[in-house]
């Protein structure tokens, strides 16, 4: 690029060096926070702190895709929805995952519609394609083209888990199309790790919040009316 520079009048020269210095200036924040991540991570509090910037900490009666009913709610949509944010969280999950199995994924695989951005930032940080599962009939399923080659190593995404069931169900989609779930990840894990995927299970960051039968509510949250923050049917 320097050389380029020296080969051009001396104003478009000073418009050159000036417009590489303002784009490394506003590019230095980004490299920064990729490299902690893709280094030694992130702790659990500087994920917190995404969420809570993202306003993505939500409190109130919410119905989980589960059926199950809490008083909490992340929305990992909102945390999703700025780029970068999404780019350093997914390296950091990245950075978590044991070498000997992050280097043998093949392909990300993520259940629509929570999975479909968390899997994509997970493609792009280990560098490999992604693509997702639908259920227009109920049941999980590749389309839009989307096909795997027989024993490709898959790495299942999820956004959050809660009970396991949607991962479940995706993993054996997984099976079903010809590929090999090697490990799961979350962004969230609603469980406190009692979740069973039948596989690996890399969350980025683990919660124990309180989930509820709808027939057995507190008095309290039963109080408030129930709101579905998320995309599955309860």
């Amino acid at each position: 690029m320097l050389a380029l520079i020296g080969s051009i009048p001396q104003r478009l020269k000073r418009f050159a060096a000036d417009f590489l210095a303002v784009a490394a200036r506003a590019r230095a924040p980004y490299l920064a926070t990729r490299a902690k991540a893709k280094g030694k991570g992130m702790t659990d509090e500087e994920i917190m702190a995404e969420f809570r910037a993202a306003d993505a900490l939500l409190e109130g009666h919410f119905i989980l895709s589960s059926g199950l009913r809490s008083a909490r709610y992340l929305q990992c949509a909102r945390v999703l929805m700025e780029p970068m944010r999404a780019s350093r969280l997914a390296s950091a999950l990245v950075a978590r995952i044991p070498r000997d199995i992050r280097t043998a994924i093949d392909v990300v695989v993520s259940p629509a519609m929570g999975g479909v951005i968390c899997g994509h930032e997970m493609g792009r940080a280990l560098g490999v394609e992604a693509m997702f599962l639908e259920r227009p009939e109920g049941v999980f399923e590749l389309r839009r083209g989307f096909r795997l080659k027989p024993g490709q190593k898959v790495f299942m995404m999820e956004d959050v888990v809660t009970t396991g069931l949607s991962s479940r169900e995706a993993i054996k989609a997984i099976e079903a199309a010809g590929g090999e779930t090697i490990a799961a990840g979350a962004l969230v894990d609603r469980s406190a790790g009692k979740a069973d995927l039948g596989v690996p299970f890399f969350p980025l960051l683990t919660l124990s919040i309180p989930t509820y039968d709808p027939a057995d509510l507190p008095p309290e949250l039963a109080a408030i009316p129930a709101m579905k923050p998320g995309s599955r049917a309860a």
